[in-house]
């Protein structure tokens, strides 16, 4: 059960009760209608990236789904909320790459996005041996790593909001969307979720 596709997707809600705001959000993101469970930081090897829309072709309504999430929510009105999720591949895409969430209050997208882009990239560098400094800026860590050869690319999928000015709930959601694509790993996911369930 090693997920072989990816996509990155983000999203916003607003609405009176907290679960419908975040409701909306994945609706946002074009992910309502899947049983998402939630996964820690690893991206398997040779795990494809692919667009949003590829992705959503390739599942159905319904479907158990894995994923890395941020999330994030306020009522308070103008309160600045983000979630973030930072990526990590390896050059060698037979090693498992990093993702990192992270969400926060009061720190603007760019800060947010630098944050958990840094984070990803950091744990994936500790695991292959690059010597940086942990203490040092991202864009002075990102040149370490790669000119060490050994990362081939870092990105982020960022949302941030301000809350609703009358005191709505704010949901905001970013999420690396890990799916398998083909049918007998499909079944062994829905066997395993009938079993556990």
């Amino acid at each position: 059960m090693v997920p072989s596709k990816f996509f990155l997707t983000k999203g916003v809600g607003t609405a009176k009760e907290k679960l419908a705001s975040f409701e909306a959000a994945l609706r946002n993101a074009g992910i309502e209608k899947f049983n998402l469970v939630s996964v820690s930081s690893i991206l398997p090897p040779n795990c494809k990236r692919v667009t949003r829309e590829n992705g959503l072709k390739e599942l159905n309504p319904g479907e158990v789904v894995f994923c890395v999430m941020a999330r994030n929510a306020t009522n308070e009105p103008n309160r600045l909320i983000a979630a973030s999720v930072g990526c990590a591949i390896p050059a060698d895409r037979g090693q498992y790459g990093y993702l990192s969430e992270h969400h926060s209050f009061g720190e603007k997208e760019d800060k947010v996005s630098d944050y958990t882009e840094d984070l990803a990239a950091s744990m994936l560098a500790s695991t292959l041996g690059i010597d940086f400094d942990v203490d040092s800026a991202w864009d002075e860590k990102e040149k370490v790593f790669k000119m060490s050869n050994k990362i081939v690319s870092t990105t982020n999928i960022t949302q941030t909001a301000e809350g609703n000015k009358n005191g709505l709930w704010t949901s905001v959601v970013a999420v690396a969307f890990l799916f398998l694509k083909n049918l007998t790993n499909k079944l062994l996911i829905a066997f395993f979720t009938l079993c556990f369930s």
